[in-house]
């Protein structure tokens, strides 16, 4: 049979066959160099395993050996101001070397932006791939105070053991991910194969990690409840319409949901915008709450440094209409009590005022409708270098540099009353009434701070922004001092008296003031010392024991464990029918349990009960009706 036009089926089918085979085969070629790339990553990720195991188990460093990585790095950066490698100014074996270190161990955005010179040197060394770094020359024979460092940082094995282990794990995790996609043709994770982890930036919690979690709740909700506060909760999502325009640049990391039936919802980022979404549709015009909730957002998760997509914020809020800096004096004194009951360690809470960014803002020349960019831009300053900061406010924000420059005069600043004297002297700064106002509320702050007794931990620091835009007043942050200086803020907060005004159909403004105890860091803090200390973390609150001496007495110590349950006591027995004693008491010593009643068939006999103190291992029989009595005294 014959097409129109005198084609035959076959003659007509032959392009689009060759067409359909040429694609399969570029199809083919497509997936092998995908599985060559995947291959490559696998061999990769599978090598930094091995050396973070190797280094875990080569630990050369006496763990009581106090190292702090933070200051050796420091160091480094300092030196590389002067020198373009490790041993001057040709790149060696040194070079791979702590290069290989920084990939493993530092090799995080928000880290090395704090090392310029050394971000630059790294970014150097990244140049370079694999095979050449592997070709550069030794001078082992160079030694001076920068290669003393890098050798004494690269020998360096983490003494907090729980911090390398989740490194670990976290490395270990890519490598599974990358071997499943490696078991599918196209590089796509294989059906078949179900990839058991936590989503990227989340992690689960033990229970010795559940037990000292609950246990800095528990202080953090004392010290909130000593001040008067109540409790609420709020969705965990809400309508995107609510979240929108909140957040100044950090919106982008709101986590969007899928339509659910006509409404776009939004995972919450704070507790603070639902809050005020709260009072305005309550119509409720003074509250002192607390709230301890999850949060999530879509930022560059680093779990050695306690940041997470999904975490837990502590928040406490003073909403209504107030005299100037009463309610704003407490929240910072209970910042201080939080921490101070926490045992984080030394710690500085820095305060500063929006009106007088404002302020200063405009007495350098900037517009007032770039006071919030640049505002996020200064915000930067705890993370990134001001070479870097004054970079993003000249290229990205459009400042001019002479503007950039007079703002970095100025946040270079920080002190006590004594910066406030200096500010009311600057003549071209008090010509803004925002400063002045601002100054004002500042040292009225100051003054009652001092009445609240917390003077000593606050300090007045011009680079203390804030990033997020609906902050209106004083601003402020803890920071840890410490062994811990690298882990970031673990408390902020601030006035926001417009927020509740954007959901109400009047715009009637509540004042509020708030703060946020970054409880995920101080958890992070509080692990690491209790692992240096070697401290073990109770996960039960048993108080006794029901121990059996013979076999066949489960029944008697089911009866005894329902005497014990009826009066409070916390109790517990095993589920074995006939167990050693030995082994009971064992279990007991392990688990941290203080009392165990022992029934053997002598004591059902007498009508008694022996009664051991775990920690001592004395013993004492005593009557079974005075058993409850004898626990109560002895607990």
């Amino acid at each position: 049979m014959r097409a129109a036009g005198g084609h035959s089926d076959a003659a007509l089918r032959k392009p689009f066959e060759i067409g359909v085979e040429r694609r399969k085969t570029e199809s083919r070629v497509m997936a092998d160099e995908i599985q060559e790339k995947l291959l490559e990553q696998v061999k990769r990720q599978g090598e930094l395993v091995r050396k973070l195991k190797a280094a875990k188990a080569n630990d050369i460093q006496d763990s009581t050996v106090s190292f702090n990585l933070e200051a050796q790095l420091q160091s480094i950066d300092h030196d590389f101001a002067d020198v373009s490698y490790v041993c001057g100014w040709i790149p060696t074996t040194k070079d791979a070397i702590f290069f290989d270190f920084c990939v493993t161990f530092v090799n995080d955005d928000d880290r090395l932006s704090k090392w310029p010179h050394l971000k630059r040197w790294f970014s150097n060394i990244q140049s370079f791939d694999r095979i050449e770094r592997k070709a550069f020359p030794k001078l082992e024979q160079t030694v001076t105070p920068l290669t003393k460092k890098v050798d004494r940082v690269c020998n360096f094995c983490f003494s907090d053991r729980n911090l390398i282990d989740r490194k670990i794990a976290d490395e270990v995790s890519k490598l599974l991910e990358l071997k499943a996609r490696l078991g599918d043709k196209n590089g796509e994770e294989a059906p078949s194969k179900l990839l058991l982890k936590t989503p990227k930036g989340t992690r689960d919690y033990g229970p010795e990690q559940m037990a000292l979690r609950l246990a800095v709740l528990d202080k953090i909700v004392t010290v909130f409840k000593k001040h008067g506060a109540e409790t609420i909760d709020t969705p965990v999502f809400e309508r995107k319409e609510v979240l929108t325009g909140k957040y100044g640049e950090d919106s982008k990391l709101i986590y969007d949901l899928k339509d659910q039936g006509g409404e776009i919802l939004s995972l919450r980022y704070d507790l603070t915008v639902p809050f005020a979404r709260y009072l305005a549709m309550g119509k409720i015009s003074s509250i002192k709450r607390y709230h301890i909730a999850k949060v999530y957002r879509r930022d560059n998760p680093s779990t050695t440094r306690g940041r997470y997509r999904e975490f837990y914020q502590c928040d406490f809020d003073i909403a209504g209409q107030y005299d100037p800096m009463m309610p704003d004096a407490e929240c910072i004194r209970i910042i201080s009590e939080a921490l101070q009951s926490l045992d984080v360690g030394p710690y500085r809470i820095k305060l500063n005022h929006r009106l007088l960014l404002d302020g200063i803002f405009a007495a350098c020349g900037v517009p007032s409708d770039k006071f919030r960019g640049v505002c996020s831009a200064v915000d930067k300053l705890d993370k990134n270098s001001w070479s870097e900061v004054r970079k993003e406010m000249i290229e990205e924000k459009g400042l001019d540099e002479s503007s950039a420059d007079k703002i970095g005069a100025y946040v270079s600043l920080f002190g006590g009353m004594e910066l406030i004297s200096n500010l009311r002297k600057d003549d071209e700064l008090m010509k803004y009434e925002s400063a002045v106002k601002g100054l004002e509320s500042v040292e009225l702050l100051f003054k009652y701070c001092d009445i609240l007794r917390v003077t000593d931990k606050v300090i007045f620091d011009l680079s203390l922004a804030r990033g997020l835009d609906y902050y209106t007043g004083v601003i402020f942050e803890a920071i840890l001092t410490g062994d811990d200086v690298g882990v970031g803020s673990v408390a902020g907060g601030g006035r926001y008296d417009n927020l509740v005004g954007m959901f109400d159909n009047k715009n009637k403004s509540i004042p509020c003031v708030g703060l946020s105890l970054g409880v995920e860091r101080i958890f992070n803090v509080l692990e690491t010392k209790l692992n240096k200390e070697g401290a073990k973390t109770r996960t039960t609150e048993v108080e006794v024991f029901v121990a059996t001496a013979q076999k066949n007495l489960h029944e008697e110590r089911m009866k005894l464990l329902s005497i014990l349950w009826d009066a409070g006591v916390k109790a517990e027995q095993s589920y074995k029918r006939n167990v050693k004693l030995l082994a009971q008491l064992q279990y007991c010593e392990e688990s941290g349990i203080p009392l165990v009643v022992i029934i053997g068939e002598g004591e059902l006999a007498r009508g008694e009960v022996t009664l051991r103190d775990v920690a001592s291992r004395a013993e004492v029989s005593i009557p079974r009706a005075s058993l409850i009595q004898e626990i109560r005294k002895r607990l």
